[in-house]
């Protein structure tokens, strides 16, 4: 699968991505501590966050917390966690393991009385010694009230692309979370 060198939050973190993706940063206001980029082509974004590590110590605790908290702010109607795993960092850098997370939502948009179904793919990097949790999210309809639904293979290529995304991600320069 093609892709190109991603850089985020100025280069601080790279990752391989889509060559593809729009800025959301170019058509609308986005937090500094928020890199978000839409997919042309579909209803697909990317969310890449630096957020305050919360509580829980154990890793697919604290993604779960994150998968949970994201449903609460999306005002979810249901969410449930299909998987979860770790994948070691066996590269040789300082970038933490990162633990994934592949779950569905189910949200209401736009004052609809049926849900959209959401599967949300996550990807979580604990940098302990800064205090920060490192958060990524792609966010996936799969079946909207508007009668939209992704094929099963365009759903397989954005869970290849996210696998590209969270294993290739490095985290350069670490003064980003200072």
């Amino acid at each position: 699968m093609a892709g190109t060198l991603l850089q985020l939050f100025g280069g601080a973190i790279t990752a391989t991505a889509p060559n593809n993706l729009l800025d959301a940063s170019e058509i609308r206001q986005i937090p500094d501590t928020q890199e978000v980029f839409l997919f042309p082509d579909s209803s697909i974004s990317i969310i890449v966050e630096i957020l305050q590590r919360v509580e829980p110590d154990d890793n697919q605790d604290a993604v779960k917390f994150h998968f949970d908290s994201l449903a609460h702010d999306n005002d979810a109607v249901s969410r449930e966690v299909s998987s979860m795993k770790v994948v070691p960092n066996d590269r040789g850098d300082a970038t933490p393991s990162v633990t994934t997370l592949s779950g569905v939502q189910r949200v209401s948009k736009f004052n609809r009385s049926s849900p959209d179904e959401v599967r949300v793919l996550m990807a979580l990097y604990r940098v302990v010694e800064k205090g920060i949790d490192l958060v990524v999210s792609f966010n996936i309809p799969v079946h909207t009230a508007d009668g939209g639904a992704m094929r099963q293979e365009e759903l397989q290529q954005a869970e290849e692309q996210f696998n590209v995304f969270a294993r290739s991600l490095r985290i350069e320069d670490f003064s980003v979370f200072a």
